[in-house]
């Protein structure tokens, strides 16, 4: 049974329909900039430290590397699933880098998944949160 998305009853700033009109729920450059610029990981002694980030070269070559194709594979999605598992689950959860591309294809090509995943779960965080974005400079 193919159920409503309740989203489209949200009330969302203009500037925000805007941006879904031209990338869709999916990560352009900027915002996946943005985001990841936002994400921190736990250093050796436990203290929370920026990420250095993987860019898009970084992240297709990781994938190619373990020959991960993700079919989902959306404008910027890869490279943020990519940097927030670096910054929460590398050295945890997930070993190394070949598990890196693993858990990107795995979150992104879910069967349970829909369009946007990686998007809308990171809005809903802003949102939780209070993180004011500049919809019109994400463009």
């Amino acid at each position: 049974m193919k159920r409503t998305d309740l989203t489209q009853y949200d009330v969302k700033p203009e500037a925000m329909v805007n941006y879904l009109r031209y990338f869709g729920p999916h990560f352009s450059k900027r915002l996946c900039e943005f985001a990841v610029r936002r994400m921190k990981g736990e250093t050796s002694d436990g203290r929370k430290a920026p990420i250095a980030p993987w860019s898009k070269t970084d992240v297709d070559a990781l994938l190619e590397k373990h020959g991960i194709s993700v079919e989902n594979d959306m404008l910027y999605d890869t490279v943020f699933v990519a940097n927030m598992c670096k910054a929460d689950q590398l050295g945890k959860g997930v070993p190394n880098e070949e598990h890196v591309a693993k858990f990107v294809k795995a979150y992104l090509d879910d069967p349970d998944g829909y369009d946007g995943i990686a998007f809308n779960r990171w809005y809903a965080d802003c949102c939780k949160m209070g993180i004011v974005i500049d919809w019109e400079s994400m463009m």
